[in-house]
């Protein structure tokens, strides 16, 4: 049974349709650690050009599901709710493996640090245990109506 369900995950964050990447919450311990989840089916709008028969999730949409999965850790804290998480940087992204049509992406999201309104999380995609991709997200946070 999933800790938040894909609809109080929109009801957190931002993201809709066509690009919200989170299906559900499966683990969260708050201000440290979530556990999400992304199934990916043929059905993507991205398969039909990232490959033409060889159907391969993009590594930037990768990364944005993790950033997704972030916000959502980010978000559910006291400090940050009903505002909006956003990605500042990247560092070293790593990818290992492809991820395909019919794979359950993991995203496990760590926080590392938080001062005052930017924080640091260490972020991991996993398919069937195995690493997909690794970063270091840099966030901010700013009111939801906050002209950036």
């Amino acid at each position: 049974m999933p800790v938040m369900t894909a609809q109080e995950v929109m009801d957190l964050i931002p993201n809709r349709y066509p690009i919200c990447y989170i299906d559900a919450v499966d683990e969260l311990v708050a201000d440290q650690k979530v556990v999400a989840r992304k199934n990916v089916t043929i059905n993507e709008r991205f398969f039909q050009g990232h490959f033409p028969n060889n159907p391969v999730m993009p590594g930037v949409l990768i990364i944005e599901a993790l950033a997704q999965a972030a916000s959502i850790l980010i978000l559910k804290s006291p400090k940050f709710y009903k505002k909006t998480a956003y990605l500042g940087a990247i560092h070293n992204a790593r990818f290992r493996q492809m991820v395909r049509p019919g794979d359950v992406l993991t995203l496990t999201i760590e926080m590392e640090k938080v001062r005052s309104n930017m924080g640091q999380v260490d972020a991991v995609a996993t398919v069937d245990g195995k690493r997909v991709c690794t970063a270091k997200l840099v966030f901010f946070v700013a009111d939801r109506e906050a002209k950036i």
